[in-house]
């Protein structure tokens, strides 16, 4: 079964050769159309997906759908009508299976499949016979219920010449081991994203950006267009954003073409699966806006089968700053029971103008330019995440006489001083924190040059880790206030924030 509540599907819809008008051999006219319409009814607590089968003979070459469903006024508060809709052809609809053709969501209200003229969102190619499903997904149905039409045709003729994908190249041309600044969200008009490929490479390139990921939602029909706008510059990495009904998450460095499916709820423990196919490829499995406000988006699915967690989405607002809560908490469990801490990121969403791409964005230490490297800095953590290219920070801590770095560990004897040293730049009077696993230890503005260091001792007895923010004044132009019990805390916009440096006793 798919979906926590399951598939509606509805009967066949067939398209008989006899209708199409024919030649001499009894075949159907090369450019005839035809066309079917669907239409029914939906009420509040409707299936998660409607499968409308498609009985498509032999000799067609192109599907076209377009779709309408009514908006009924419904009270403040209460969710109207919403319905998303894709394709999956001949080779079924099993969950995670081979038959998946594109989907557009709620961004379009009509497609196409072809070999060589394909809608955005979808993947081009032949339209083989057999039994396709056009797939609809009401994920809000308002207390009146949702009337929908789907209209169907199909056009018979030769195939187009084949398509020929254009990946990009998983390396770019790096500065060896070295700090490289990306965005791993982000959207183009091959789901609900307005900008072209081409102008999502341009954004980044103007943000300073040394890395992209392609994560459209439930797609990958975009990685295959992304070669022509990557270069030797800009390294553009594969990935999808996985839209389910308890969450979205990231899969970021997929391999070329890989698609990885969306249609399951949390009680369906499906999402383990899905995890697993990331990893087999050598990605990253990462929650995405866990505390977003709108419908399905926030995050139900834990974090055990998580490898990073986007902290921060887009320009700062309150659910991100419960992101960073949640995560500073799961830090200080970690800790405590010894495990695998799970690192912090940050990226834009941006999904057309005026969104920034770039803005928030995370900073990789990698070995170079390149998908593994980018992907294994993540995965260990040596990031940190900034506002833009114009905010850097380097963090370390010292003590008998070695030094560690972001995610790293430094081991020293219980009451040995550690010297925590943050250097930024970027953020005109802005508020340095220091936080530990008691929570905020040491507090320090900067002057309206941005830039500064700021040292604080500690020892391994009294931190377990030790992460650094940098956040901007607040709208009213005060520093934000707080006290070392971290009580009563109020601060403005995040600027910076790093990832931990574990502190350990030796023993």
């Amino acid at each position: 079964m798919i979906g926590a509540a399951g598939v509606l599907t509805l009967a066949p819809v067939g398209f008989a050769v006899a209708d199409t008008g024919s030649g001499a051999t009894g075949t159907p006219a090369d450019g005839s159309e035809v066309t079917r319409v669907v239409t029914g009814h939906l009420a509040t607590g409707a299936a998660d997906f409607v499968h409308v089968p498609v009985q498509v003979p032999r000799g067609v070459n192109q599907i076209a759908v377009s779709y309408t469903y009514d908006k009924p006024t419904v009270p403040s508060g209460t969710p109207g009508n919403s319905c998303d809709i894709g394709v999956f052809d001949e080779r079924g609809t099993a969950l995670g299976g081979k038959g998946f053709r594109g989907w557009s969501g709620g961004a379009r209200t009509s497609f196409v499949v072809n070999s060589d003229d394909t809608t955005p969102g979808y993947l081009p190619g032949p339209v083989n016979h057999g039994t396709w499903h056009v797939v609809l997904g009401p994920y809000q149905v308002a207390p009146q219920g949702m009337d929908y039409t789907v209209t169907v045709t199909l056009r018979y003729g030769k195939a187009g010449a084949p398509f020929k994908p254009n990946y990009a190249s998983e390396r770019a041309k790096g500065r060896g081991r070295a700090w490289y600044r990306g965005d791993c969200h982000l959207h183009t008009v091959h789901s609900d994203g307005k900008r072209l490929p081409s102008e999502v490479a341009a954004g980044a390139r103007d943000a300073g950006l040394d890395f992209i990921v392609s994560t459209d939602h439930n797609t990958s029909s975009a990685h295959a267009v992304w070669g022509e706008y990557a270069g030797s510059d800009l390294l553009i990495v594969n990935g999808e954003e996985i839209t389910t009904r308890n969450g979205h998450w990231l899969a970021l460095g997929l391999d070329a073409g890989s698609w990885i499916d969306w249609r399951y709820r949390a009680r369906d423990d499906a999402f383990p699966r899905f995890a697993r196919q990331v990893r087999r490829e050598g990605g990253l499995v990462v929650p995405a806006h866990p505390y977003c406000p709108y419908v399905a988006s926030q995050w139900k699915f834990g974090y055990e089968d998580a490898d990073a967690v986007e902290v921060w989405n887009g320009p700062w607002t309150y659910d991100d700053e419960s992101a960073v809560d949640t995560w500073d908490g799961m830090l200080g469990a970690a800790m405590r029971r010894g495990e695998r801490w799970l690192p912090a990121m940050a990226n834009s969403d941006a999904h057309s103008v005026p969104q920034v791409i770039g803005l928030p964005q995370t900073v990789v230490y990698a070995e170079d330019l390149t998908r593994k490297a980018v992907l294994d800095g993540i995965r260990d953590g040596r990031t940190y995440v900034a506002e833009s290219s114009s905010v850097s920070v380097e963090f370390t801590a010292t003590g008998a006489g070695r030094q560690a770095g972001i995610a790293e560990t430094l081991t020293v004897s219980e009451d040995a001083p550690v010297d925590v040293r943050l250097v930024v730049s970027g953020v005109p009077d802005g508020t340095v924190r220091f936080i530990t696993d008691e929570g905020q230890m040491h507090q320090e503005s900067l002057d309206a040059t941005g830039s500064g260091t700021v040292v604080w001792r500690t020892t391994a007895s009294l931190a377990a880790y030790v992460r650094a923010e940098v956040r901007h004044p607040k709208t009213d132009g005060t520093p934000g206030k707080g006290n070392t019990m971290g009580a009563d805390l109020q601060w403005g916009a995040m600027a910076a924030l790093t990832n931990p440096i574990v502190l350990k006793i030796k023993g």
